[in-house]
Order: structure tokens, then C-alpha cells, then sequence
């Protein structure tokens, strides 16, 4: 009976958060409405019983933050755990672990350590960490599918069977891009296929900017674009394990790189350090990058500049077999299984990625809201779009990642793709079979 009660309790707070409740249970609750977005002025307190006693007055709950203290993220995560104690009583205790996060939880989870709610990568979280509970039910209950991004979640779910994640930082990628740049080299319309991508460069190149920035810790993620064009991932990932290279289109996939760097299409340095080249589109040296929305957020608070950004879908090549697709993926949250506090984990989790904190998240993190209903920043409009309308996402180089014996060496193979060293891709494609003999 307490558990029935702690569900319906939990659906009240979330559906008073998003309608502009009152906080009332009972008749007077309403279900959101997913046509409308959530009033961010707006947080009143919910799932309270009569009598004004808070739900959760006692519990603690404790979270291993992938973010370091005094980064944006954690800022907001810690102004909304404070106005969720406030609200519900809860008390959520974070410890902001830094990225190197993930080199701790898979121990920390088999031990079952005094962890109410991680956050980390998506996939690692489906694929990698033990102990993660079932949400499906608990989503259903707060009716999560109506704001959330459908691509993401079905990924989870074609992983694992269920949804055991829920997305705090939604991530898309494509080549993003300087519409002043473009505009200043006569580019009216953004490139669809990879003869009119070459196009573009060349009038940027004319108009004397740098066409592509490519810095090599993404060389391996840019070219995994043009692989997944012509090869599709399921294949990607067959040539990985046990090679095959030379009789593929990935022949074809490196010589268009290859003729890319040789018409003088990468820009001036390329592949540099990070982040050297990708702050040339700040300074106005360099037009385009193939990479994931944090990027621009990066080049803004590097160069001190607001770059008018734009995005488009990598482009398509002739006889490809995977020319739609675009990578998305997402730092998410998860509870876990031996929680004993497991709801309120959960609620804290719907508090902090809907509505107020969301939107102060998207705004101050500068990234995509994970409540579809909210608002980009401005350097990432389109982007809420392009993630609705995809069903299901390209990953990142996981392809090219499924050997973890050879994935370094083939990550380095690529960057010296880029810097030239390959007179040919059938030299290139030749040297990855060499790694299987």
C-alpha cells in the first residue's frame, strides 16, 4: 500500500510541476498538457500530503555527479536540490565526481556503495554499470515519452529491453557552421550531398576562410561520418572486428578525405590540437566542424565571440546506404537497483530535467534542454528539432570502437588520414588490414 502510495504521490508532483499546479492531489490534478511548454517562472511545491507534512521529511539521497564543483551544470544541479528539499523534504546529498566518473562507478555499483543516482553517458549506463533499476514504470507514470526525445529512449531500450536512464543533456551532432561566414562567401542553401558540401568549400575558400576545422581529437568522429554514409554501422562494426577493409567502400570513404585535405579544403593546421582548431571559427579563420552541439559553447567561451551558428545533417553520398542519419546521444541519469529510496531519486531526477531547472540548465550550460517544451540557446536553434525527428541515432564511432584492442591504433590511423599521410585510401584501408595479420 506505501509503494502504490509513493507512485501516485510521485505522478502528483511531477504533473503539479509542468500544469502550474497548485500542489493539490486528488480531482484538482490535471495532466500535462505536451502541446504547451512548462511555465519556468513556476515551481510550486507538489506531491505533499494533507496537513502540509513533506512527503519525503528524513530521506537522503545521494548522487554521483559526472560535473565538477562550480562548473554550470553543478551550480544548477545545486541550487535544484536545494528547492527540492525544500518542497519535498528530501535531502539529496552530491558528490561532483568529475568526468573520471566512469572509471569509478562499474566498482562502485558492484559493491553496492551508498549510491542513490548516477550520471554519466547514456550508453555506459545501459551497457557497462551494473545495478541500474527499471524506470519504465515510473516513466509511464509522469508521462515521460510527451516531452523527452523518442530516438534516445528507444535506444535504451533496444540496448537493454527497458528504460533504465533518464536524459539530462541531450546531444546531437552534424556540421555546425558560421552562417556569416557562409553568407559572406554567397552560400544561400546548406549543402544535402557531398558534391555540394565540396562546393561550399570551395566559395569559402575563395572568400579566403578556412573551409572544414578539424582537431584531432575528433578526427576519428568526423571520418566515422563519412564511413557510416557509405557502410552503414552494422557493417562498420563487422570490418572492425575482423577486417575486410580493402573490399569495402571504406576505399571510397578515405579517398574523399584524402582529396578533402588535398584541395585545400581542411583548414589552415588541420588536424591541430584540441581545441586549436575548432577556436578558427571564433576568430573567423575556419567555417565548419563536424562535431556535437557542446561545441559551440566551446568556441564561444574560447574566443570570447558568439559565433551565428548553424547546423546541418552531414551530407549524402552517391550509393550510400545510411545517408539520414545523424549522431545523437546524451548524458543521462539513473537510479539504482538496491536504492532504498528509489522514488525519490526518481522525482529529484524529474525535477532537475523538466521545466525551471531544465531551462536554467540550457541556458547557463548552454546545451540542449532535456524537456523538449523548453528553449534552445540561440547558437543551438534547430537542434530541439533535429532530435524529435530522428528515430533512432547514429552513435559515437561505436563502429569503429567495438575492438577495444585495436581502437586506439585505428583512432591514430585516423588522424594521420587527415594529416595526409596516405597517399590513397586503398593504402589506408590496406594498413587497417595490416592490424589483423
Amino acid at each position: 500500500m506505501k509503494k502504490l502510495l509513493s507512485i501516485i504521490l510521485a505522478a502528483a508532483m511531477v504533473l503539479a510541476l509542468f500544469a502550474g499546479c497548485s500542489g493539490k492531489t486528488g480531482e484538482e490534478s490535471k495532466s500535462p498538457d505536451p502541446t504547451k511548454t512548462p511555465d519556468a517562472t513556476q515551481n510550486e511545491p507538489a506531491n505533499q500530503p494533507e496537513g502540509g507534512d513533506k512527503q519525503y521529511e528524513g530521506v537522503t539521497v545521494t548522487m554521483w555527479s559526472m560535473w565538477s564543483s562550480g562548473e554550470p551544470q553543478a551550480n544548477v544541479i545545486s541550487e535544484a536540490a536545494a528547492a527540492f528539499e525544500a518542497q519535498t523534504g528530501a535531502k539529496v546529498n552530491i558528490e561532483f565526481k568529475g568526468r573520471d566518473v566512469n572509471q569509478l562507478l562499474s566498482t562502485a555499483l558492484e559493491a553496492k556503495e551508498n549510491i542513490d543516482i548516477i550520471e554519466d553517458d547514456y550508453q555506459r549506463i545501459a551497457n557497462v554499470y551494473p545495478n541500474i533499476l527499471d524506470l519504465t514504470d515510473m516513466a509511464k507514470a509522469v508521462n515521460y515519452d510527451s516531452w523527452s526525445y523518442a530516438c534516445l529512449n528507444n535506444q535504451v531500450i533496444e540496448w537493454v529491453g527497458y528504460l533504465n536512464s533518464i536524459v539530462e543533456q541531450p546531444q546531437v551532432g552534424g556540421v555546425f557552421y558560421d552562417k556569416d561566414a557562409f553568407a559572406n562567401a554567397g552560400v544561400t542553401a546548406e549543402p544535402k550531398t557531398w558534391a555540394e558540401f565540396l562546393d561550399v568549400c570551395q566559395k569559402l575558400k575563395d572568400s579566403g576562410v578556412g573551409p572544414v576545422a578539424q582537431d584531432s581529437a575528433y578526427c576519428n568522429f568526423a571520418f566515422y561520418h563519412q564511413l557510416v554514409r557509405h557502410l552503414g554501422e552494422e557493417k562498420i562494426e563487422e570490418l572492425d572486428m575482423n577486417g575486410g577493409w580493402s573490399d569495402s567502400d571504406a576505399v571510397i570513404a578515405a579517398q574523399e578525405i584524402i582529396d578533402l585535405r588535398n584541395a585545400g579544403y581542411l583548414a589552415d593546421g588541420a588536424p591541430d590540437e584540441f581545441p586549436s582548431s575548432e577556436n578558427k571559427i571564433g576568430y573567423g579563420q575556419a567555417a565548419m566542424i563536424v562535431c556535437a552541439n557542446y561545441v559551440t559553447a566551446e568556441v564561444n567561451n574560447n574566443t570570447g565571440t558568439e559565433v551565428n551558428w548553424g547546423l546541418f545533417n552531414y551530407p549524402a553520398v552517391d550509393g550510400g546506404v545510411e545517408n539520414t542519419s545523424a549522431y545523437g546521444g546524451a548524458n543521462s541519469l539513473a537510479v539504482t537497483s538496491y536504492s532504498e529510496n528509489a522514488q525519490a531519486a526518481f522525482d529529484f531526477i524529474i525535477f532537475l530535467t523538466t521545466g525551471e531547472f531544465d531551462q536554467k540548465m540550457a541556458t547557463e550550460a548552454a546545451q540542449i534542454p532535456a524537456d523538449s517544451r523548453n528553449t534552445a540557446p540561440a547558437a543551438l536553434t534547430g537542434t530541439i528539432e533535429t532530435l524529435l525527428a530522428a528515430d533512432k541515432p547514429m552513435t559515437w564511432c561505436a563502429g569503429i570502437n567495438a575492438n577495444s584492442d585495436l581502437q586506439p591504433t585505428i583512432k591514430s590511423m585516423c588522424v594521420e588520414l587527415f594529416e595526409g599521410k596516405y597517399a590513397t585510401g586503398a593504402d589506408f584501408c590496406a594498413a587497417l588490414d595490416a592490424l589483423y595479420k
